[in-house]
Protein backbone atom coordinates (compact mmCIF):
# COMPACT_ATOMS: atom_id res chain seq x y z
CA UNK A 1 0.00 0.00 0.00
CA UNK A 2 1.21 3.66 -0.83
CA UNK A 3 0.73 7.11 1.00
CA UNK A 4 -1.87 8.66 -1.76
CA UNK A 5 -4.28 4.98 -1.33
CA UNK A 6 -5.64 5.67 2.56
CA UNK A 7 -4.66 9.08 4.15
CA UNK A 8 -7.48 11.32 3.65
CA UNK A 9 -7.10 14.61 4.65
CA UNK A 10 -10.31 15.65 3.37
CA UNK A 11 -12.13 14.85 6.88
CA UNK A 12 -10.36 17.42 8.36
CA UNK A 13 -12.38 20.07 9.45
CA UNK A 14 -11.97 23.79 11.84
CA UNK A 15 -14.06 25.59 13.46
CA UNK A 16 -13.70 29.72 14.12
CA UNK A 17 -11.71 30.43 17.13
CA UNK A 18 -12.96 33.40 19.15
CA UNK A 19 -10.07 34.63 20.29
CA UNK A 20 -7.45 35.43 17.68
CA UNK A 21 -4.70 36.65 18.45
CA UNK A 22 -4.12 35.85 21.90
CA UNK A 23 -1.54 33.10 21.38
CA UNK A 24 -3.10 30.76 23.26
CA UNK A 25 -1.27 26.83 22.41
CA UNK A 26 -3.61 23.99 22.31
CA UNK A 27 -2.01 20.57 22.62
CA UNK A 28 -3.66 17.18 21.55
CA UNK A 29 -1.84 13.99 21.81
CA UNK A 30 -2.70 10.47 21.49
CA UNK A 31 -0.93 7.23 22.45
CA UNK A 32 -3.37 5.19 19.04
CA UNK A 33 -1.45 6.78 15.96
CA UNK A 34 -0.57 3.31 13.81
CA UNK A 35 0.75 3.14 10.06
CA UNK A 36 2.78 0.48 8.62
CA UNK A 37 6.52 0.11 7.26
CA UNK A 38 6.39 0.14 3.90
CA UNK A 39 9.12 -2.38 3.32
CA UNK A 40 8.20 -5.08 6.22
CA UNK A 41 4.67 -4.67 6.22
CA UNK A 42 4.77 -4.33 10.28
CA UNK A 43 2.78 -2.00 11.72
CA UNK A 44 4.77 1.57 13.61
CA UNK A 45 2.41 2.33 16.44
CA UNK A 46 3.52 5.86 18.23
CA UNK A 47 2.82 8.71 20.57
CA UNK A 48 1.49 11.83 18.45
CA UNK A 49 1.42 15.51 20.15
CA UNK A 50 0.40 18.21 17.94
CA UNK A 51 0.81 21.56 19.32
CA UNK A 52 -0.18 25.44 17.82
CA UNK A 53 -1.45 28.28 18.25
CA UNK A 54 -4.37 28.84 16.47
CA UNK A 55 -4.65 31.89 13.59
CA UNK A 56 -8.44 32.68 12.91
CA UNK A 57 -8.82 28.22 12.69
CA UNK A 58 -8.89 25.62 15.47
CA UNK A 59 -8.73 21.70 14.48
CA UNK A 60 -12.08 19.83 15.40
CA UNK A 61 -10.99 16.56 17.11
CA UNK A 62 -13.66 14.20 15.79
CA UNK A 63 -12.34 15.07 12.35
CA UNK A 64 -8.64 14.86 13.25
CA UNK A 65 -9.46 11.36 15.06
CA UNK A 66 -10.67 9.66 11.58
CA UNK A 67 -8.16 11.65 9.40
CA UNK A 68 -5.47 10.13 12.05
CA UNK A 69 -7.12 6.44 11.60
CA UNK A 70 -6.96 6.72 7.63
CA UNK A 71 -3.44 6.11 8.25
CA UNK A 72 -3.95 2.65 9.45
CA UNK A 73 -2.58 -0.09 7.09
CA UNK A 74 -0.52 3.11 5.10
CA UNK A 75 2.71 2.41 3.88
CA UNK A 76 4.82 5.32 4.85
CA UNK A 77 8.05 5.71 6.71
CA UNK A 78 8.04 7.69 9.98
CA UNK A 79 9.49 10.21 8.87
CA UNK A 80 7.19 10.81 6.33
CA UNK A 81 4.20 10.67 8.04
CA UNK A 82 5.05 13.42 10.84
CA UNK A 83 5.51 15.62 7.84
CA UNK A 84 2.42 14.44 5.96
CA UNK A 85 0.40 15.46 9.61
CA UNK A 86 2.26 18.58 9.57
CA UNK A 87 1.55 19.55 6.16
CA UNK A 88 -2.32 18.63 6.22
CA UNK A 89 -3.08 20.14 9.86
CA UNK A 90 -1.54 23.43 8.77
CA UNK A 91 -3.28 23.60 5.34
CA UNK A 92 -6.90 22.49 7.07
CA UNK A 93 -6.28 25.48 9.83
CA UNK A 94 -3.68 27.87 9.37
CA UNK A 95 -2.25 28.39 12.13
CA UNK A 96 0.29 30.89 13.67
CA UNK A 97 2.97 27.94 14.70
CA UNK A 98 2.46 23.98 14.85
CA UNK A 99 4.92 21.49 15.95
CA UNK A 100 4.12 17.87 15.42
CA UNK A 101 6.08 15.29 17.74
CA UNK A 102 5.47 11.36 16.69
CA UNK A 103 7.28 9.38 19.03
CA UNK A 104 7.17 5.82 18.20
CA UNK A 105 7.41 2.69 19.86
CA UNK A 106 10.39 0.48 19.92
CA UNK A 107 11.01 -1.91 17.13
CA UNK A 108 14.23 -3.59 16.05
CA UNK A 109 15.75 -2.15 18.94
CA UNK A 110 15.56 0.93 17.89
CA UNK A 111 13.84 4.35 19.05
CA UNK A 112 12.54 6.96 16.52
CA UNK A 113 11.32 10.22 17.55
CA UNK A 114 10.11 12.82 14.13
CA UNK A 115 9.50 16.39 15.72
CA UNK A 116 8.73 19.00 12.59
CA UNK A 117 7.24 22.54 12.77
CA UNK A 118 5.63 25.51 10.94
CA UNK A 119 5.75 29.28 11.24
CA UNK A 120 3.72 31.28 9.50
Amino acid sequence: MTLGEAVNSDVLMAFDYEYHGSDAEVTIDTDEFTAVCPWTGLPDFGTLTVSYIPNALCIELKSLKYYLLSYTGVGIVQEHAANKILEDLVKACDPIKMNINLDYKIRGGLHTSVAVSYSS
